[in-house]
Formats: C-alpha cells, sequence, structure tokens
C-alpha cells in the first residue's frame, strides 16, 4: 500500500511540475515560429512626406508610397538592432510647374534618366509607363544635406535619389533614413 501512495505523489508532482512546462514550451515554439513577413500598405497620408521632402520639393499632393525598415518587419517580435534603417519610396504630384521649376536650375544638370529601378511591387502601377524622368545627383546632395540640416535628430540621416517628371509634374523619390 505503501507503494500505490508513492506513485501517486510522483503522478501528482509530474502533473503539477509538467503543465507549466508545456505552456511555456507552446508560449516559445509560438514567438520562434517563421512568420510570414508582413508586406507594407501603399499609404497616401501627406503630412510626414511635407515634413521631410517639403523643404526641399515643395508642397506635395496625391501621394503613393511606403515606409519600412529594410532590415525586417519591424514587428514586437524582433529585436531592435543597434541602428534601423527606413526606406521611403513613392511618387508624388509637385504643385503646378515645380517640376520644371526644380529641373531648370542650371546648377543642378538635370539629365534624362530611365525608369526607377528596384520600385516595390506595391508602387508600380502609380508610376505612368511613358514617364519622361530627368536627374540629377547635384540635386541629390543638395536635397540630402537640406534634408539632414532641416531634419530633427529624430529624423534620421536621408540618403535618396530624385526623379522628375515635368509633362506630369511628378517626382518619384526613393530615401533611406539611417536611425543610430
Amino acid at each position: 500500500m505503501d507503494t500505490q501512495r508513492g506513485r501517486t505523489d510522483r503522478r501528482t508532482f509530474l502533473l503539477i511540475a509538467g503543465l507549466p512546462l508545456l505552456t511555456v514550451g507552446a508560449g516559445m515554439t509560438y514567438l520562434l515560429w517563421p512568420q510570414p513577413p508582413r508586406r507594407p500598405e501603399v499609404r497616401t497620408d501627406l503630412g510626414p512626406l511635407n515634413r521631410r521632402l517639403g523643404p526641399f520639393l515643395g508642397e506635395l499632393s496625391d501621394a503613393h508610397w511606403l515606409g519600412y525598415d529594410i532590415e525586417g518587419p519591424g514587428d514586437d517580435r524582433s529585436i531592435p538592432g543597434p541602428d534601423s534603417r527606413i526606406r521611403v519610396v513613392g511618387v508624388a504630384h509637385l504643385a503646378a510647374g515645380g517640376a520644371a521649376a526644380i529641373t531648370g536650375k542650371p546648377d543642378h544638370a538635370f539629365a534624362a534618366a530611365g525608369a526607377p529601378s528596384d520600385l516595390p511591387a506595391a508602387l508600380k502601377q502609380h508610376l505612368p509607363a511613358a514617364a519622361s524622368w530627368q536627374h540629377s545627383p547635384a540635386f541629390d546632395a543638395h536635397a540630402n544635406g537640406q534634408g539632414a540640416a532641416a531634419g530633427q535628430a529624430s529624423d534620421g540621416i536621408p540618403t535618396g535619389r530624385y526623379l522628375f517628371d515635368t509633362a506630369r509634374d511628378l517626382v518619384h523619390f526613393d530615401v533611406l533614413y539611417l536611425f543610430t
């Protein structure tokens, strides 16, 4: 009879100790299980764009853009790195004549450019196929310097490329903000 009592105590102990272990194991499995990557959604709000790009592009309208961390999904289950790199890429309309005013400045030396490369699939439908893009490395340097000077420390350090279509008053921007 004493043998039976020992088995009952051992079973009770295993049940009491095993249940929390199973719960912790299931929780860890959920946290570590690979999740499908979240696709960023196309945004149309103008506030963040006009705050960051407005000082050197002017007032933007009718924008379609994405802003995301290029290192990963950025959800609450990932460990943040020592720095993050946020890509802001999209297309927007400038005020009437805005593209011509920017590209007409001789100190920027704009030249014909090809269509934007490395464009996220979600944005392809918002870029006109027949656009005549113009690009200037000098304007990129000017805009990146203006963005760094006008921005606050929380805005990150910008590195970007800007393409303009004067016929449609469009700007395509692809900017990387480094936050350290």
